[in-house]
């Protein structure tokens, strides 16, 4: 793929054969973006393991990740009262459900009560597709709405690795100092570390990498990562 101008002049900027600590990279990384707007920080990391679907979780990032996070919560009673209170940005149940079925889908987090999830359950095709479905497993099926929308507005995020193994996650926005960014990085790795699978063998994270929104990517020594943040 040809690159423009702008990614050449940054390329020049980062020694592409070498591997970098997190301070450095953070450091480089944010130097090559190009953005006019407030460009996110994303990093990328391969794991070692056979059952890539079994390889999923979520995180708690401690200085978030500088998005607004519209949260959607299906619940009905009094449940509805404890999600606008948290925060949520739309509640309701079958109104919701419906406007959902028609393909709506302004909101970037979903939650729901386990009594609508049979309802909720048949939006599979519109909120599968963009990652949306409320999971048990990511907290996003729970009576405690409320825990739930305060979670996902302070920062809290799913991953999973694609078809090649490879998680990508937004870790900040490139204008975080960098302090705040590498400690975000830092509890994607223990997280992911203390997720590994207990049959995983060899080194679990492969290869570590991160990279603005647009701009370069910079290699990551990940043994050295991996070492100061567990």
């Amino acid at each position: 793929m040809q690159r423009g101008k702008k990614y050449r002049a940054h390329k020049e900027k980062v020694d592409s054969t070498k591997f970098f600590s997190i301070d450095k990279a953070v450091e480089l990384a944010k130097s090559t973006s190009y953005t006019k707007f407030d460009g996110t920080l994303e990093i990328a990391t391969k794991v070692n393991y056979k059952s890539l679907q079994n390889i999923r979780g979520t995180i708690s990032l401690p200085h978030g990740t500088g998005k607004k996070i519209r949260v959607l919560v299906f619940c009905k009673g009094d449940k509805q009262n404890d999600a606008k209170a948290a925060g949520a940005d739309f509640v309701g149940d079958t109104d919701l459900i419906e406007k959902v079925a028609g393909g709506w889908t302004d909101f970037d987090a979903c939650v729901a009560t386990p009594d609508m999830m049979k309802d909720v359950g048949k939006l599979g095709p519109i909120l599968g597709r963009k990652g949306l479905m409320p999971k048990p497993k990511a907290g996003t099926v729970t009576t405690d709405v409320a825990k739930a929308v305060n979670e996902l507005k302070a920062g809290r995020i799913e991953y999973r690795p694609d078809k090649g193994g490879v998680v990508h996650l937004g870790v900040g926005k490139v204008s975080f100092d960098n302090t705040k960014l590498i400690e975000n990085i830092r509890t994607v790795v223990q997280t992911l570390m203390r997720d590994k699978p207990s049959d995983a063998k060899g080194e679990y994270l492969k290869t570590f990498s991160i990279s603005p929104t647009m701009g370069v990517g910079v290699k990551v020594d990940v043994k050295e990562l991996v070492n100061t943040s567990i």
